[in-house]
C-alpha cells in the first residue's frame, strides 16, 4: 500500500484545472441521489486520490474517509496488489463472457466464494453490482418456484424502510416511500413489515412481535403467494438497525413452515463490515440465498454476485432447463481477479479480525458522545455504526421535517466534510450519522473521528435550541 499521509499530485496550475472541472462537472455529469440544485452555488467536491483510510480532494485537502467511499471499500485505499492482479488478467484475458462458457478466473472464484459461505450455499451467479443481484435473485426465486410447482408464489416481503436497490425488481423490494413513488408502477407483489426498531418499538410491542409480523403477513397474502423474505442482517436504511437476537432464527422457521426463500441481502454486511465474511454468520441464520457486492472486490472492480443454496439449485439442474437470466459483464474477468486478491488480502491481514478486535472501542468512542443533548441512540454492529439525532433525549422527540433538513442539509452534510470527516448524514427515517470506516482503522481514526463529531454534534445542538 502506498504510504499513508502522501499528497496527491496537482496539475500544474491548480486553480485552472479546477476551475474547468468544475465546470464541465456543473454541465455534463449528473450525480447519483443528489439534488441538481445543491451544487448551483457550491462546488462539487472532486476526489483525486485514496490512501489507507484516507482521501484527498483536487486543492490537496486531505479527509478521512468514515465511510469507506459508500460501505463498500474495505481493504482501504490505494492497493497496488489489486491494480496489478487487475492488469496481468486485463493482459492476459480482458474479457470473455460466462454465457455458455467460462473462464478460469470466474471458477476460481466462485469456488472460493462457496467455500467461505455458510452452510450448502454453493452455486455463484455473477452480477456488475449490487442492484443487479438483488434483481436476479428475485428472478430466480420466481423461476424457482414455477420449477418446484408452486407458479402463484410471487410476492415479496422485506421491511418497511429498507433498501435493497434501484433497478425496478430491486425497487419494488425497497421499502422506502420517497424512493419508490417517482416510478411507480412498480414490479407488482411487494409486500412490507415494520422494521426492527428497537429504540422506537411502539408501547405495547416486544421484540419478539416483528418476526411474527413476517408470518402474520403471509397469512394475510396467502402463503400460497409468498415467494421470499428479503432482509439485510443489519439495516441500512434508518440507521444501522439490529434486530433482537431471537429475530432471524424465528424467520428461518417461518421460512420453512411456508416454503418461503429466506434472502440475506449482503451488499454491506459481507466482506468483513460485520467481522465476519457474511453477516448472517455474525447474526446465526443460514439463509437460502445471500446478495452481495461493495466490498466484494473492496469496490476495486463492479462486482456483485447471489450465492445460492443447493436446494434452489436443484430443479435448474434438470437436463432441459436453464436459468433463463444472464448479465454481460457477471463474472468479468478482471473484476474476479481483483476479487480474488481481495480475499487473499483479507486472509493475508485478518481484516475480519481487526473489525472484531476493535469494534468495541469504535462503538465506546461513540457512545461517548451521549452526553451531547443531541445524541439518542448509537446502535449497528462491527464497522457499521449509526447515531440517531432526537430533538429531546428524554422523550425521543423527533424533527420536524423542516428541521430534519436544516439540520442534515444545512448544517451537518457540509459541515462534517469541511472539517475533513467523510461519513453519511441521511433521515430516510429519523436523522442519522453513519459511520463505516474501512476495515484496517483503528484507534487512531477513532480519536480522529470523535475530534471532529464532538464539537460538530455540539453546534447542531445549538443550532437546533437543545
Amino acid at each position: 500500500m502506498a504510504t499513508v499521509g502522501a499528497q496527491p499530485a496537482v496539475a500544474r496550475d491548480p486553480q485552472q484545472g479546477q476551475s474547468e472541472l468544475q465546470s464541465l462537472a456543473a454541465r455534463h455529469l449528473w450525480l447519483h441521489f443528489t439534488r441538481m440544485g445543491a451544487n448551483e452555488d457550491n462546488e462539487v467536491p472532486i476526489i483525486v486520490k485514496g490512501d489507507g483510510c484516507y482521501v484527498w480532494d483536487d486543492q490537496g485537502k486531505r479527509y478521512l474517509d468514515g465511510l469507506s467511499a459508500l460501505f463498500c471499500v474495505n481493504a482501504g485505499h490505494g492497493r497496488e496488489n489489486y491494480a496489478k492482479a487487475a492488469y496481468d488478467q486485463m493482459t492476459e484475458l480482458a474479457f470473455f463472457t460466462n454465457w455458455s462458457a467460462a473462464h478460469p478466473t470466474a471458477i476460481r472464484l466462485a469456488a472460493k466464494i462457496a467455500e467461505l459461505a455458510p452452510g450448502d450455499l454453493n452455486r455463484v451467479f455473477f452480477t456488475s453490482g449490487g442492484s443487479e443481484a438483488v434483481d436476479s435473485s428475485l428472478k430466480l426465486v420466481r423461476q424457482y418456484h414455477k420449477l418446484a410447482g408452486r407458479p402463484n408464489k410471487t410476492k415479496t416481503i422485506s421491511r418497511i424502510t429498507s433498501y435493497h436497490g434501484t433497478t425496478m425488481g430491486a425497487l419494488s423490494i425497497t421499502g422506502i416511500t420517497d424512493a419508490r413513488t417517482p416510478f411507480e408502477p412498480l414490479v407488482p407483489g411487494g409486500c412490507h413489515v415494520p422494521t426492527p426498531n428497537l429504540y422506537r418499538m411502539p408501547e405495547g410491542w416486544t421484540p419478539e412481535y416483528y418476526a411474527e409480523a413476517v408470518r402474520e403477513r403471509i397469512l394475510f397474502e396467502g402463503p400460497d403467494t409468498v415467494a421470499a423474505f428479503y432482509a439485510e442482517p443489519v439495516q441500512n436504511s434508518g440507521g444501522c438497525f439490529v434486530p433482537p437476537d431471537s429475530y432471524f432464527p424465528r424467520i428461518r422457521e417461518i421460512c420453512d413452515e411456508f416454503d418461503v426463500v429466506m434472502v440475506s441481502d449482503e451488499v454491506i454486511c459481507s466482506w468483513g463490515r460485520l467481522g465476519e465474511w457474511f453477516g448472517c454468520q455474525r447474526l446465526g441464520y443460514q439463509p437460502d440465498i445471500i446478495t452481495t457486492a461493495k466490498g466484494l472486490t473492496s469496490s476495486y472492480a463492479p462486482m456483485g454476485a447471489v450465492i445460492v443454496s443447493d436446494k434452489l439449485v436443484a430443479p435448474f439442474a434438470e437436463q432441459d432447463k436453464m436459468f433463463s437470466h444472464g448479465i454481460t459483464f457477471g463474472g468479468h474477468p478482471m473484476a474476479a481477479a481483483v476479487a480474488l486478491e481481495n480475499i487473499a488480502t483479507f486472509e493475508r491481514e485478518d481484516l475480519c479480525g481487526n473489525v472484531r478486535a476493535h469494534e468495541g472501542a469504535f462503538r465506546e468512542m461513540l457512545e461517548s458522545l451521549y452526553d451531547l443533548p443531541i445524541v439518542g441512540d448509537v446502535r449497528g454492529l462491527g464497522y457499521f455504526m449509526a447515531i440517531e439525532l432526537v430533538k429531546d433525549k428524554a422523550t425521543k422527540e423527533e424533527f420536524s421535517e423542516a428541521e430534519c433538513d436544516d439540520l442534515l442539509r444545512g448544517f451537518l452534510s457540509h459541515e462534517l466534510m469541511d472539517r475533513g470527516l467523510i461519513c453519511r448524514a441521511d433521515d430516510r427515517d429519523q436523522p442519522v450519522v453513519q459511520l463505516s470506516p474501512p476495515l484496517i482503522a483503528g484507534p487512531q481514526q477513532f480519536e480522529e473521528m470523535e475530534a471532529i463529531l464532538r464539537p460538530t454534534l455540539a453546534e447542531a445542538g445549538r443550532r437546533m435550541g437543545l
